[in-house]
């Protein structure tokens, strides 16, 4: 089965299909043609009614100059397969091994560095526990699970889905009328303001949102995350475990500002922490500055990673 092209290119340039047969993945992959940094770079968009790849826009295109970058639309949104099926942490994580498996098949073993948004920090940090080899560093940007004082701590594998709401939410006679109310236009404008704190949105990716939103069965992974079923229960333990180096960041605008409980891993030394003036989607207010914050990070880890000359002896 080709990629599911009833619904928009969520970013332009070249897609790969990564899925197993008859479930497409679609993966945006931008490759230098000369030139650049070497280390590729994963991106990973956030899950909401209407999420896709293009979330990741300024980044793709800034950052797919310069080194290989790939950006999956995650199951169940953009591109990606939509059809019946449990949407969960573990299919999302599942998708991001299956990005990684293609990277290191394209470009040999070496760790790469990812980012992602929002709830997509979940899926990532779940990855990197599981297969620290494979990356390098991770970017958490405006990460769930740090909000209020109360950490998710439960049993591995476990998700917050409220079971009778998901029973009632995923019938398509519930589940796809809620879902076409919360993407009508209006509302999705409604939404990103939300998001960015601001009236001033990006209207591009206004316009993709809405669009996306119209594919057939766009609305099955929203039902998963409407009932809390893609939320991990484990999140902050997962947090906790990670041992290659992470740099999270968010805005101070909009209703992604409580951050209370990054106190759980301010003593971490491998965490460092940044905050920008801004919504929760910094790249689409202040591109420049964001990447010049992420690019102090990376360069930070290239300098460590250099070779450091032998000493040289001298005869007594």
């Amino acid at each position: 089965m080709a990629m599911t092209d009833t619904a928009p290119a969520s970013l332009p340039g070249d897609s790969i299909d990564l899925g197993p047969p008859g479930q497409p993945l679609a993966c945006y992959r931008a490759l230098p043609t000369s030139g650049g940094a070497s280390r590729p770079l994963l991106l990973v968009h956030s899950v909401n009614a209407a999420a896709s790849a293009g979330e990741l826009r300024p980044l793709h295109e800034h950052y797919g100059r310069l080194r290989p970058v790939y950006a999956p639309d995650l199951p169940g949104f953009g591109r990606s397969d939509r059809s019946a099926r449990d949407y969960t942490p573990r299919l999302m994580t599942d998708a991001l091994h299956r990005v990684l498996d293609a990277i290191e098949r394209e470009h040999g073993p070496g760790p790469v560095d990812a980012l992602a948004l929002s709830l997509g920090c979940e899926f990532l940090a779940r990855a990197a526990v599981e297969r620290p080899q494979s990356l390098r560093s991770i970017a958490l940007v405006s990460p769930t699970g740090f909000s209020g004082r109360r950490r998710r701590r439960g049993p591995p594998g476990s998700t917050l889905q409220v079971r009778w709401l998901y029973r009632a939410l995923s019938r398509p006679r519930v589940g796809e009328p809620l879902f076409r109310v919360l993407t009508r236009p209006a509302v999705i404008r409604y939404f990103l303001r939300r998001t960015f704190g601001s009236r001033h949105i990006d209207e591009a990716l206004w316009a993709l949102d809405v669009a996306t939103a119209r594919a057939p069965g766009a609305w099955r992974a929203p039902v998963a995350f409407l009932s809390a079923g893609l939320f991990s229960g484990d999140v902050n333990t997962l947090y906790e475990a990670l041992r290659l180096p992470v740099w999270m960041c968010h805005g101070t605008r909009g209703d992604f500002t409580d951050y209370r409980g990054r106190d759980s891993v301010e003593g971490c030394p491998n965490w460092r922490f940044q905050v920008f003036d801004g919504g929760a989607i910094p790249w689409f207010e202040d591109a420049a500055g964001f990447i010049r914050a992420y690019d102090e990070v990376l360069a930070a880890l290239d300098r460590e990673d250099a070779p450091h000359p032998s000493p040289t002896l001298s005869r007594p």
